[in-house]
C-alpha cells in the first residue's frame, strides 16, 4: 500500500482510491474468488449479501487478495469452529451493522472536520481523506474491539458462574433492561434547523454513552431518539435512569426523558437483546409522563429495601400486549 503523503490526490482517478482504500487492486470474478476459497457458491451469496453488499455480475473482477483471504478464513471457521449455517450468517450480519454504520460516521466525521477549514468537500473529498487516516483508524479500532472483548469475556465468565449450562448455551442472562426516550422527538425536530438537529443527536449519544458507562451499564444500541442499555445489577439501572434524567435536564440541546426499566432473564445474542423483559421496558418508557422513570414488578422488588431509591406505586397499565401492567415511578431518596 503506497504512502498517503505520496499520492497526488489531484491525478488520482477513482479507481485507485478504490484499491488505495482496500488495499489491492480488484482482480477476482465471484466464481474465481469462490473456488479458490473453497466456498459453497450459494451460501457465499448469502454471506455477501448478509454482509450488506449487493451481488456482483459473474464476469465483473470486484473482489482483492483481501477479499480471498477472507473468503478462505471464512471457510476455515466453518469447518473448524462455526458449523451452523445460520448461525454464520447471523454474525454476518450482526458485524455488517456495527462496522457500515462506522463507515459512515467516519467518512461523515471526517468530511465535517475538513470543510471547517477548507471549504464544502465532496463525498470523493470525503473519502480521500478516509484513505489518509486509515492505517491509524484501523489500528485504533483493533485495538477498542480487544478492549471491548476483554470486557466482554470477564462478564461473560462472571455471569456463567452464576447460571447452569441450559442458560448459557440458550444465551439467556439475567439482565436490566432501560428504555430512555426522547420526549416530542417529532415535533422538535420540525423546529429546528439540521445543524441543531446534529447538534442535538450529538448531545443525546455523548450523554448516555458517558452515563451509562460510569454507571457499570452498556448501551446495545441507539435508535433515532432512544437508547437501550443493559446492566447485571437492577440497582445500577436505576442509578443510571436518574442520572440521564438529571443530567439531560442540565443540557438546554436536548428535551426531556422518560425511561422504563423492566427487569429479569433475556436472550443476548449478537451484541442485541431479546424478550419479554426488553417488551416491557419498551412499554414503560411509552407510558412514562415526561421527566420520569417507571419500573416494572421484578425491579420494584430488587430496590424496595435500597434506601438510595422511593418507589411509589401507580396505576394499573393498559398498554398494548400488557392489559394490566403493573408498575411503580422511581424517584432518588432525597426527592421524597
Amino acid at each position: 500500500m503506497p504512502d498517503p503523503a505520496s499520492i497526488d490526490w489531484s491525478e488520482i482517478d477513482d479507481g485507485a482510491l478504490d484499491e488505495f482504500i482496500l488495499g489491492a487492486p480488484r482482480e477476482f470474478t465471484r466464481d474465481e474468488l469462490v473456488e479458490a476459497a473453497g466456498l459453497d457458491p450459494e451460501e457465499s451469496g448469502r454471506l455477501w449479501r448478509a454482509l450488506g453488499f449487493a451481488d456482483s455480475d459473474p464476469e465483473d473482477r470486484v473482489y482483492t487478495r483481501a477479499d480471498l483471504e477472507a473468503a478462505s478464513t471464512v471457510a476455515r471457521l466453518t469447518r473448524d469452529w462455526l458449523p451452523d449455517k445460520n448461525a454464520r450468517e447471523a454474525v454476518a450480519r450482526a458485524v455488517a451493522q456495527s462496522l457500515s454504520r462506522l463507515a459512515e460516521w467516519q467518512i461523515g466525521m471526517l468530511a465535517q472536520v475538513a470543510a471547517a477549514h477548507i471549504g464544502e468537500l465532496t463525498p470523493r473529498d470525503a473519502a480521500r481523506l478516509a484513505a489518509d487516516v486509515l492505517p491509524e483508524l484501523e489500528s485504533l479500532q483493533s485495538y477498542v474491539w480487544r478492549r471491548h472483548l476483554a470486557a466482554t469475556a470477564s462478564r461473560w465468565v462472571a455471569g456463567a458462574q452464576r447460571l447452569d449450562a441450559a442458560h448459557i448455551a440458550a444465551d439467556t442472562w439475567p439482565l436490566s433492561v432501560g428504555f430512555a426516550d426522547m420526549v416530542g422527538f417529532t415535533r422538535t425536530t420540525r423546529r429546528r434547523s439540521m445543524d441543531e438537529l446534529g447538534e442535538m443527536i450529538e448531545r443525546f449519544g455523548s450523554v448516555t454513552t458517558e452515563v451509562i458507562a460510569n454507571g457499570r451499564g452498556r448501551v446495545i444500541k441507539t435508535v433515532g431518539d432512544e437508547v437501550l442499555y443493559v446492566t447485571e445489577h437492577p440497582a445500577d439501572a436505576a442509578a443510571i435512569a436518574l442520572g440521564l434524567r438529571d443530567r439531560v435536564r442540565t443540557e438546554p440541546a436536548l428535551p426531556q426523558l422518560r425511561i422504563g426499566l423492566a427487569h429479569g432473564m433475556v436472550l443476548a445474542r449478537y451484541g442485541d437483546v431479546y424478550g419479554e423483559v426488553v417488551n416491557v421496558a419498551a412499554r414503560l418508557t411509552s407510558e412514562a409522563r415526561p421527566d420520569t422513570v417507571l419500573v416494572d414488578k421484578e425491579m420494584f422488588e430488587s430496590l424496595r429495601d435500597d434506601p438510595r431509591f422511593d418507589l411509589r406505586r401507580i396505576a394499573t397499565l393498559h398498554t398494548r400486549g400488557y392489559s394490566h401492567l403493573r408498575a411503580w415511578a422511581l424517584r432518588g431518596a432525597r426527592e421524597r
